[in-house]
């Protein structure tokens, strides 16, 4: 008998729960050699998780999209059909499959353990909490075999909490997504101190098979790689305006008229290897003014008070903080980085 959602879950009522459906004979089965490995699962069905439901479809893998109720369900497939079918119009559609071909492999279920049967990859995106997600990630574990990967998109929680005391914890780790996953393509990749090897390498080919860029993290820090960057990049950024130094408008030009445009192909260490005859010469040359710079940055902002209005109101100045205009913005970054992964796609490889 499958077994009922515990009440943890009922916390997560707003977030659909999808997955995979049998592939239909004839000509689109042929052409996905990746579905024979079985279904993915991905438990949880809001943004995260309909972005890897379509990044999964991309690669030709039957999805199978979990949810406690049936409406959560049916309004996830809805906005999947949608994005696709923009995507579809824009020439922006990832995979080789047709955007009907990619929505036929998604399906959903309301019911567990028909979900788990036959998943080869399990993908939580249920909300970033973590006694939330242990509950969750204990009710799969006394469910799945030995061969089923249990993987978590949590951008901050780590492994060591979030699987402590699971019997497959070998088989467990946080493979985390930037938002928007399906335009930006990173994936860390981050075990639990016992994860096995082999489930890092499998993770690693199947992101890399759905067109995502996966990087290993070696160890478990908090924050992870992307985080721990974005926080210093913020803080700073937030010292810089509350000491007056610049606008936060202005703060922004530099990021994007700036560092972003070099970061956007090559990351902060390549990028000081180009700026001198190498790391060696950048060191020997910038080592010290560095040193010098980083000493004067000041503690921890609290990211509130005065700060927080004046960052605040300059940024309704060009973005509005209602509904409307911010979905409006998110459509046009978007739109942004679809031409921005489009034109990288067309730079030759190095």
């Amino acid at each position: 008998m499958a077994r009922r959602a515990e009440p943890a879950a009922e916390q997560v009522r707003s977030q659909s729960l999808l997955l995979v459906r049998a592939v239909p004979p004839g000509p689109l089965s042929a052409s996905m050699a990746t579905s024979a490995a079985g279904p993915v699962l991905i438990v949880g069905s809001g943004l995260i998780g309909r972005s890897w439901a379509m990044l999964f479809a991309s690669g030709g893998f039957r999805v199978k999209l979990y949810d406690i109720e049936q409406q959560q369900i049916t309004d996830a497939l809805e906005n999947i059909r949608k994005d696709m079918k923009l995507l579809k119009q824009s020439g922006s559609l990832k995979g080789s499959l047709s955007a009907e071909q990619q929505l036929s492999l998604i399906s959903g279920c309301s019911n567990i353990q028909e979900a788990v049967e036959g998943a080869m990859h399990i993908q939580e995106c249920v909300p970033e909490d973590l006694e939330l997600k242990k509950k969750i990630f204990a009710q799969l574990d006394g469910i799945i075999g030995d061969d089923v990967i249990l993987s978590s998109s949590t951008s901050c929680l780590l492994p060591s909490k979030l699987f402590a005391g699971l019997v497959h914890v070998k088989q467990c780790l946080v493979a985390h997504p930037v938002n928007p996953p399906y335009y930006v393509p990173l994936v860390e990749l981050v075990p639990h101190p016992e994860t096995a090897p082999a489930t890092v390498d499998r993770t690693y080919a199947l992101m890399q098979k759905i067109g995502q860029s996966p990087v290993r993290v070696l160890k478990e820090v908090d924050g992870f790689v992307l985080n721990r960057l974005q926080y210093a990049v913020i803080s700073e950024a937030w010292r810089l305006v509350q000491e007056g130094t610049v606008s936060p408008s202005d703060l922004d030009l530099v990021m994007s008229h700036g560092l972003g445009l070099r970061y956007a192909f090559m990351g902060p260490l390549e990028t000081m290897h180009l700026n001198a005859e190498g790391m060696l010469s950048y060191c020997d040359r910038y080592g010290e003014s560095m040193k010098r710079v980083l000493k004067t940055f000041g503690p921890i902002p609290e990211f509130s008070g005065a700060t927080v209005e004046k960052v605040h109101q300059a940024m309704c100045v060009k973005v509005p903080a209602d509904p409307e205009h911010l979905a409006a913005r998110r459509q046009w970054r978007e739109k942004c980085l679809m031409r921005l992964a489009n034109l990288k796609s067309q730079m030759p490889s190095q």
